[in-house]
């Protein structure tokens, strides 16, 4: 016996006219209906796969490129300066997920060289304890973070920046740090300035901070401002994805006079944006899957206009309503089924080889997708989610369910002494 016939008879009919035999022109129309709608929700599943994967890429690409800058945790002393940083690196690394501390200052200015003005975020560190927070020591493309020494008065910036100033390692340029007071004569005071000599530059791949960012160390960007010690710590933990979590519980475990702030707070906005992007995306594409859903609608309503005898003949064998309805629902459920293995198969093939895929097409059009020199890189990047995938099939399977309401609704509406009337 096979497995159809062990089937309940709801199952079997409902698989039967999925198939949709051939025995007349009319059949043929239909199944070649369905065929489309299994094709339509099988593109739009692919679709939404891929574009979800390469926003992923995007997103854990950008993410990646701003850590190797930004800590996991700082954490700040909100009476100003934090002399005795060591003794809060040791309370905090009681904390299991943290796996290094580095002190540092952060003084806001503008740069200037021949005549060229660029505003700058001077982060004073140690060189030695700032490797172990990030990477920026790694990312050195002229000099090295080891050449900032207390009395040196060296900085490291990062490419964009040095171009936009058209510095080179071992040129001068000065910084010009605002004040609070006045003249006699009422005017705002001149600002002060100091000179740094340029030792390294460094590349991170996020232009916000290769354009903007510099390092110093830690003795020279305290006394630039006249701090008696680093403002803060940042930490570098474990795993960054329990950096909130973490900042909370630091928060409730050491002294009341820090302040905590994880990672995600720092461009708070931009991660917003990115998933307000991601979830706007969905929703659209879902409206691709959903239209090829509702194709469904009239292959039913076809296919339960051409079996009202058929129909008829199974109530007057005994078959109820609701078992009429099951034979309906199972056919257009399968169709989006089918075309959900479909849709997946394919997406999941293309989004695991967008860096294959992308280029051939680029070579074969003569086009480039992606520039270097807007977006910082040159491969567009894919990062598959399983939980997307299962999210995005699901709803198209769903969606073709609903699809099948009305049809089968209608189809168990069919009186047999008017269906057969004329048979």
């Amino acid at each position: 016996m096979s497995i159809i016939q062990k089937l309940p008879y709801e199952w079997a009919v409902g698989l039967r006219y999925t198939r949709a035999g051939k025995r007349s022109g009319r059949n043929r129309f239909i199944s070649f209906i369905s065929m489309i709608s299994v094709a339509g929700i099988a593109l739009g599943v692919a679709a939404l796969i891929v574009v979800l994967s390469v926003m992923n890429g995007f997103q854990k690409e950008v993410t990646d490129r701003m850590l190797s800058v930004l800590a996991h945790v700082e954490i700040f002393d909100v009476r100003g300066a934090m002399p005795d940083w060591r003794a809060v690196s040791r309370e905090a690394a009681r904390n299991p997920q943290v796996a290094a501390a580095a002190p540092f200052v952060e003084i806001q200015g503008m740069l200037l060289r021949d005549g060229v003005m660029k505003p700058v975020l001077v982060r004073g560190v140690l060189p030695g304890e700032e490797a172990s927070v990030s990477d920026v020591a790694r990312e050195m493309k002229q000099g090295s973070l080891d050449s900032l020494t207390p009395g040196s008065m060296n900085i490291v910036i990062g490419r964009a920046l040095a171009d936009a100033l058209h510095a080179g390692v071992g040129e001068r340029v000065t910084m010009l740090l605002g004040t609070s007071g006045a003249t006699e004569g009422g005017a705002p005071a001149a600002p002060r300035t100091k000179t740094f000599i340029v030792s390294g530059i460094f590349e991170a791949g996020h232009y916000e901070f290769d354009s903007m960012l510099g390092f110093a160390h830690l003795e020279d960007a305290a006394q630039t401002v006249g701090l008696a010690g680093p403002v803060g710590l940042r930490l570098r933990l474990h795993d960054l994805h329990q950096a909130p979590r973490v900042a909370a519980e630091l928060r409730q475990s050491m002294n009341q006079d820090y302040v905590m702030r994880d990672w995600s707070q720092v461009n708070t906005i931009w991660f917003a944006a990115v998933g307000s992007q991601k979830r706007m995306m969905f929703i659209i594409l879902t409206l691709i899957i959903a239209v090829a859903a509702f194709n469904l609608v009239s292959t039913l309503v076809m296919t339960v206009k051409d079996k009202q005898a058929d129909i008829a003949i199974l109530r007057t064998l005994g078959a109820s309503p609701r078992s009429i309805m099951k034979i309906f629902i199972v056919q257009g459920t399968l169709v989006g089924v089918l075309g959900g293995l479909l849709g997946v198969t394919l997406g999941v093939a293309v989004a695991m080889n967008v860096d294959v895929i992308v280029p051939a097409i680029e070579r074969v059009l003569g086009i480039q997708f992606i520039s270097k020199e807007i977006y910082l890189i040159s491969e567009i990047p894919s990062d598959l989610q399983w939980s997307d995938v299962g999210s995005i099939g699901g709803v198209a399977v769903l969606l073709a369910f609903f699809a099948t309401l009305y049809p089968s609704w209608a189809a168990a509406r069919v009186k047999p002494a008017e269906a057969l009337r004329y048979e």
